[in-house]
């Protein structure tokens, strides 16, 4: 069985964002860039379901410009067998990268997919729900536990209430949450091992998709500046000064 496991590149969650002063999006120039944290977690996860003898390939998935190469590497020193990378210079929206992903799998023809609940800069948490729409298999999101046996997979999902345990055939999306796993530290001597791995190179126009984006972000902006607190005698003052803000 093969897996295949998105992989996206973002600002370093250590970064303290900026945004353009023309308001067109966040300085990425000199900023460093890094693997999605929630991808992480889903490689990690693949890997450690292909040493279960679980599955016999791994194959991690990017869309993205030119110089995303040397980021797909990295997923290849964790330990994937060989990487796939869809060029666009063009920002990918959550519709779109699912219909990307669904042409890899017809192609592929993956037992099991796995993405990371969400991408740390935009927080959509769309991409791996529209893949099983598309695809019309069955999901399990926000996973805590995985278990795959008999041609089955057992997900122990996080919810509001607690945690609820679905079982679904393959083949099947799965989401991964943070508790999952934790992912592994890469060694020099995978890295090395990494610069020989095969990587295939699509341009997402081959594809032959609807690349139509439904969404057009017009304008990015800071959240505003927080002001000073104020001190108030009682309850009474409170709420005087909640009302003249419109607050109540």
């Amino acid at each position: 069985m093969k897996i295949l496991v998105g992989y996206k590149r973002v600002v370093d969650y250590n970064v303290r964002i900026q945004v353009k002063p023309d308001g067109s999006g966040v300085v990425t120039e000199g900023v460093k860039l890094s693997a999605n944290p929630f991808d992480d977690i889903a490689l990690e996860e693949a890997l450690r379901l292909r040493e279960k003898g679980v599955a016999e390939e791994v194959i991690v998935v990017g869309i993205g410009p030119a110089d995303l190469t040397a980021h797909l590497r990295n997923g290849l020193a964790m330990g994937a067998n060989r990487a796939i990378h869809v060029t666009t210079s063009d920002a990918v929206q959550p519709l779109v990268a699912a219909r990307a992903f669904l042409k890899l799998v017809e192609k592929e023809q993956p037992g099991l997919v796995i993405l990371g609940k969400q991408a740390i800069d935009d927080d959509a948490n769309q991409t791996g729900q529209m893949l099983a729409a598309l695809w019309d298999r069955p999901q399990a999101t926000f996973a805590g536990k995985v278990d795959v046996a008999g041609g089955k997979v057992t997900v122990v999902r996080e919810v509001d209430a607690g945690l609820e345990t679905i079982e679904a055939d393959l083949p099947a999306v799965i989401t991964t949450d943070l508790r999952l796993n934790e992912p592994r530290f890469i060694k020099l001597p995978d890295i090395m091992k990494a610069k020989s791995k095969p990587i295939d190179v699509l341009e997402l126009s081959s594809l032959g998709l609807d690349t139509h984006e439904p969404l057009k972000t017009t304008h990015f902006a800071a959240p505003p500046k927080r002001g000073k607190g104020v001190m108030v005698k009682d309850a009474a003052e409170l709420i005087a000064a909640l009302k003249q803000k419109g607050l109540l």
